[in-house]
């Protein structure tokens, strides 16, 4: 059966938005007072959730999540409150360092050795991990990226609300707060604004996705996730460079805009799609685009399954488009899907993340009605680099 290519479009449900950042003489204040007590060292993965919380990119989220709003988020896929919200926030400490900490006390969270935010402490509680990794991903296969950084991480976990100090830096890549791509939406005058979600560099099947949407929109964003992924992602330096290509070359840049979504992924499938929709909401789009296995590894998750579960909800706040597969077909000479394009299988040339890593990392070529070569250049470059690497 065809797949519709709106699913609807969801209203809002009023959660609050705002930033919990400290900058300057303010930041510097709240850092030396927070020398003195307890710390809890963040890996990538928990600083961009400490980044994602203080920003407001994980509204209505304003910390680190209590035990009890863990279980309803596991089972219920909401807040206690009832506000959508798929995939627990915690931040796992050693055994070591819960012992210091008080209920009601403030706590340094440090990275890479520099105190980047604190956690205003409010429950101390443990978490199984295999319950929730299995609870959360639907696997204890430590095949899945996600089941093995859970099974790995301490069950002692803190919950408390979060202050960032200053303004992250990203390896010199582009990122704007909800906040900030707020009022660059105002600014261009934007009413309609559609974000493609990615952490692949982008071939031929997306940019046919995200130009249809664009004819229906006043913007489009490119939102690369730039935060943790798994070891063999390409790096987000690397993609950052075939998305830029591929703006200058092809793209009306008055009316697209490349910026960097900060989160860790999950590799969560269909409630990462959720997650992701809703953290967009936040930013201000108005649509996002959610495609065929969306936060999926594997074969861990049904294809289809991440569109699907957009029935489910009826209050996130943004209009969900589920395009379907995109192809090339070699008789319509174009890329088309299966609503544009009347020839069976045998015509359509398929394509997705997988065959261009496994073809340029070979250093074969694909042709250019798959892959721009502008991107194909930058990709095979960054391949030959790694294979010469010690």
């Amino acid at each position: 059966m065809m797949q519709s290519r709106l699913i609807h479009t969801l209203t809002p449900d009023g959660a609050p938005f705002g930033e919990q950042v400290l900058m300057g003489a303010a930041g510097d204040q709240f850092r030396a007072s927070l020398g003195s007590g307890p710390a809890i060292d963040l890996d990538p993965f928990h600083y961009f959730d400490l980044i994602s919380l203080a920003t407001g990119i994980f509204s209505p989220l304003t910390g680190f999540q209590d035990h009890r709003t863990v279980e309803k988020v596991l089972d219920d896929w909401q807040l206690p409150q009832g506000s959508p919200w798929p995939i627990p926030v915690t931040l796992p400490v050693a055994a070591k360092i819960s012992s210091q900490l008080k209920v009601s006390r403030l706590a340094a969270l440090v990275y890479q050795g520099v105190i980047v935010g604190g956690v205003h402490v409010e429950d101390v509680f443990w978490m199984e991990p295999a319950d929730e990794a299995e609870r959360l991903y639907g696997t204890l296969d430590r095949a899945h990226p996600g089941v093995e950084r859970c099974l790995s991480e301490s069950p002692i976990r803190v919950a408390g609300s979060v202050t960032l100090i200053g303004q992250p830096h990203f390896d010199t890549l582009p990122v704007l707060t909800p906040k900030a791509m707020r009022q660059v939406i105002h600014r261009r005058g934007w009413h309609s604004v559609v974000a493609f979600q990615t952490r692949n560099p982008l071939h031929r099947a997306h940019e046919y996705i995200q130009k249809a949407a664009l004819e229906w929109v006043d913007g489009l964003v490119i939102h690369p996730l730039i935060g943790w992924t798994k070891s063999d992602d390409v790096p987000a330096a690397v993609r950052w460079q075939s998305y830029q290509a591929l703006i200058h070359q092809y793209y009306p840049r008055n009316r697209v805009l490349l910026s960097g979504f900060p989160a860790a992924m999950r590799y969560a499938g269909p409630r990462e799609a959720v997650l992701h929709a809703l953290a967009r909401r936040n930013y201000g789009f108005t649509h996002f685009i959610v495609g065929r296995d969306h936060a999926g590894v594997g074969n861990f998750y049904p294809p289809l399954d991440a569109q699907r579960i957009f029935q489910r909800f009826s209050n996130l706040g943004i209009t969900i488009i589920t395009p379907a597969p995109a192809f090339y077909c070699r008789i319509c000479r174009q890329m088309a899907t299966e609503h544009t394009c009347p020839h069976g299988e045998e015509a359509h040339d398929q394509l997705s993340g997988t065959r261009v890593r496994q073809t340029l990392s070979a250093h074969k070529t694909l042709p250019s009605h798959l892959i721009r070569p502008e991107v194909s250049t930058v990709l095979s470059t960054f391949y030959r680099t790694q294979e010469a690497s010690p």
